[in-house]
């Protein structure tokens, strides 16, 4: 039985996997940093499935270009 039958039912390991191909599929230069932040969600989800569900979910956002954080060119300088 492969790993991937036994989390068939799990909806955070397939959305894992499904992050997974996203970030290895990257050419940019962003890839090692998207790599860095799936690793560090595949962690988490050993220990807080909740949070990493929420983190996953940030870093899918992010891969699609729908975060809702402004990039520093688009920001107005501080005080």
């Amino acid at each position: 039985m492969a790993a991937d039958d036994r989390l068939e039912d799990d909806e955070l390991a397939r959305r894992l996997r499904e992050a997974h191909r996203r970030v290895r599929a990257l050419t940019s230069a962003d890839k090692a940093r998207y790599a860095r932040r799936y690793l560090a969600i595949c962690d988490l989800a050993k220990r807080d499935p909740a949070r990493a569900a929420a983190r996953l979910e940030a870093l899918l956002a992010s891969l699609d270009g729908d975060f809702d954080t402004p990039r520093a060119a688009e920001s107005t300088p501080g005080d």
